[in-house]
């Protein structure tokens, strides 16, 4: 089953193609296709070293174009102030084969996304995770701010979308206490000034050895954002006694854990209702964030 009604198949022969076509001094390498989690790209390995990501919404080539170009920038600015392995961007192709629109290419991270080695309960990984948003907190805005695109701005600007995600869990989650929850997050100030930010720390995007951290994807929405974007990963992947030693390290105040619980909660949300068919893992971790939120306002 697909993940969107309008998804765009890509498969092995098509990436094999498309690669003997365009970027021949990788052909004969071994093409997996990976299976992931991830809502936006279908994702093949290429050999050893390197990975191709395709996006599965059909869209404007010229636009698409644009957007990987965007992210390939933002990906090589976060590899320079990571405190931890990143993929870097290593090139782009052209639509062909079948396949509609550009694509990426990148260098391969090997390790275990979090959703299949859970390192919830380890303070050594909160800690780690403290880290990386440290790091990213630290790197200069050079005078940018916030894009209006998607999470990280005000937070108001998603009441129409989190009145719809109300509407389509009506029957899933108990959606008189998740609005009473939005009605206390919406109100939330935002008082400190925009920080990088990675904006995405989700389970399938963390990867981990031995509860540690060793690696973070999906590194092209880098921007500057609201500060408590980035503790979304504290209810993602944190459970209370390691998400308390990320609060610490990072010394959030009040205002700020509240607005980073605020921005895990939208995105939470959102997860349960639109994959609960199509994405079974990413629904039950939008639950389970929900759950953590829940629980912390008792």
């Amino acid at each position: 089953m697909t993940m969107h009604a309008d998804q765009v198949d890509v498969t092995s022969e098509i990436v094999e193609t498309l690669i003997q076509e365009q970027f021949p001094q990788w052909s004969g390498r071994a093409i997996q296709p990976l299976s992931s989690t991830g809502t936006v790209h279908a994702i093949f390995r290429i050999g050893n070293d390197l990975s191709a990501r395709f996006p599965l919404r059909p869209a404007d080539a010229a636009e698409v174009l644009a957007v990987l170009e965007r992210e390939a920038r933002a990906s090589a600015e976060l590899a320079q102030v990571s405190r931890f392995p990143v993929p870097e961007p290593v090139a782009l192709g052209r639509p062909g084969a079948g396949y509609p629109m550009p694509w990426s290419v990148q260098t391969w991270l090997p390790g275990t996304v979090a959703l299949d080695a859970d390192p919830s309960g380890s303070d050594a990984f909160a800690e780690d995770l403290a880290a990386f948003i440290a790091s990213l907190r630290g790197a200069e805005t050079r005078g940018r701010v916030f894009d209006g695109d998607n999470r990280g701005g005000v937070l108001t600007h998603h009441d129409d979308w989190m009145t719809q995600c109300f509407q389509e869990s009506e029957g899933l989650l108990d959606v008189p206490r998740l609005r009473e929850l939005w009605s206390h997050f919406r109100q939330l100030p935002r008082t400190a000034a925009d920080v990088m930010s990675h904006s995405d720390l989700i389970p399938g995007n963390v990867l981990v050895a031995g509860d540690r951290l060793t690696g973070v994807l999906d590194t092209g929405g880098f921007g500057p954002a609201d500060p408590a974007l980035d503790l979304v990963g504290a209810w993602h992947l944190l459970q209370p006694g390691p998400r308390d030693v990320l609060r610490r390290t990072l010394a959030c105040d009040d205002l700020e854990w509240e607005r980073g619980k605020a921005w895990a909660f939208e995105q939470a949300m959102g997860l349960v209702w639109y994959y609960a068919e199509t994405n079974p893992t990413m629904s039950s971790m939008g639950r389970r964030t929900l759950d953590r939120i829940l629980e912390s306002m008792d």
